[in-house]
Order: C-alpha cells, then structure tokens, then sequence
C-alpha cells in the first residue's frame, strides 16, 4: 500500500482502548488499537499495536494523537508506559503539558 490510508480513529470507551479503522474495498478493519486504563486523573497507556500490513502509514501516531487531544480536553494527565508513546511524546513537546510526571517525591496516588 502508498501513501497514507483513509483512517477513522474511534474511542472505545467500554473497552478502553482506540481503536484505528481503515476503509478498504470490503468496508473497514482495524488496523491498530492504543489500550488505556484510567486510575484518578491519570490515563495509563500500557500498549499500542498496529497490524503488520498497516504498519509505517502513520497510523500509530493517530491514535496517540487522538488519545493526547482527548486526554487534554478531559483534563487528563497520561502515564505512557507504552515504549511507542514514550518516544512519541518524546518527539512532540507540544504535548508536555498531558504528559504525567508522577507524585511529588513521598507520596502515592490513591492515598
């Protein structure tokens, strides 16, 4: 496949997870899924996973993207546990201000 494939990123909220549809011929399948788990105010993002004849489309990045957006608009700060979302976070400051950075040193959440 060239170029970028016409992708709808769509929110899971019963399965807490994002999941990419890509438009084919036959109707749409998911080409990549971002899982989360929302403990307080903090989004847990602990795996992103694009299917092998999906991948390097950019496909990935849309569903961080979409997450962060989210996550911003809710007032949510994201724990990216994921090794993908560390590096894209990594790669686009702009973000910064979703990324969490953790308790203050002695404390723990929930408590």
């Amino acid at each position: 496949m060239t170029g970028q494939p016409d992708v709808d990123i769509v929110q899971d909220l019963a399965g807490s997870r994002y999941e990419a549809h890509v438009r084919t011929g036959h109707g749409a399948a998911v080409a990549g899924v971002l899982r989360y788990v929302d403990q307080e105010h903090v989004r847990v993002v602990p795996s992103t996973v694009v299917m092998p004849a999906h991948r390097h489309q950019g496909i990935a990045s849309a569903l961080v993207r979409r997450m962060l957006d989210d996550a911003r608009e809710q007032g949510v700060q994201v724990d990216p546990r994921c090794w993908y979302v560390v590096e894209w976070l990594d790669q686009h400051p702009e973000y910064a201000d979703v990324r969490w950075q953790g308790p203050p040193s002695g404390t723990t959440m929930g408590r």
